[in-house]
């Protein structure tokens, strides 16, 4: 199996982010549980506005569809702006809009059959919030969700410590983060052996 994670930090590759942290941290869990994993920032790459599979010349997004229909489950970690997921969060999901007039041979959508999960951070509240939308947005466009499939740590509110600036990982977030992947992975190989089926 292989989990395609895509953080949706603001900050653009070197900087460092605590999305990716625990996007790091959930891909460390599938792949105690055999799940080969590949992460992307996706600030590193042009991806165009819209609701298409591909926006035209320089959209970076068509490399990322392909990667996304080669997994069998997707992380979308995000930090919270504004109470709400990252803009670049919103992006990702604007164009995985488009899959739902994408099908297979048997007429169902071509991301059914994949799981998601999500993973969320920030220093103010609202992680329940941004998971909801989040969710809300994959399982429209045919992706399912396992119980627990969010891990999220968010900081006192109006301070400025990030979750990278822990010294060690909190015990809740860490066993989140694996109930996160063990119900993910037990879900994904269930709708491998029996898909859903045709409308």
């Amino acid at each position: 199996m292989h989990a395609l994670s895509l953080v949706c930090t603001l900050n653009a590759s070197p900087t460092s982010s605590s999305s990716l942290l625990l996007s790091d941290q959930v891909c460390a869990e599938l792949d105690k549980l055999g799940v080969t994993s590949e992460t992307i920032r996706v600030a590193d790459h042009d991806v165009r506005p819209g609701i298409g599979t591909d926006m035209g010349e320089g959209d970076a997004w068509p490399l990322l569809r392909e990667k996304v229909l080669r997994s069998d489950i997707l992380v979308i970690a995000t930090p919270i702006w504004l109470g709400h997921p990252s803009s670049v969060c919103q992006r990702v999901l604007e164009r995985l809009n488009a899959e739902s007039s994408q099908t297979d041979e048997q007429g169902r959508p071509l991301l059914y059959g994949k799981v998601a999960a999500v993973a969320v951070v920030g220093n103010e509240d609202g992680a329940h919030k941004v998971s909801a939308d989040v969710f809300q947005a994959l399982n429209d466009v045919g992706l399912s969700l396992a119980p627990g499939a969010v891990t999220y740590w968010v900081g006192e509110a109006q301070q400025g410590t990030d979750y990278q600036d822990l010294d060690t990982t909190p015990e809740a977030v860490a066993d989140t983060t694996h109930t996160l992947a063990v119900n993910t992975v037990h879900l994904a190989k269930l709708l491998r052996e029996h898909p859903y089926p045709a409308g």
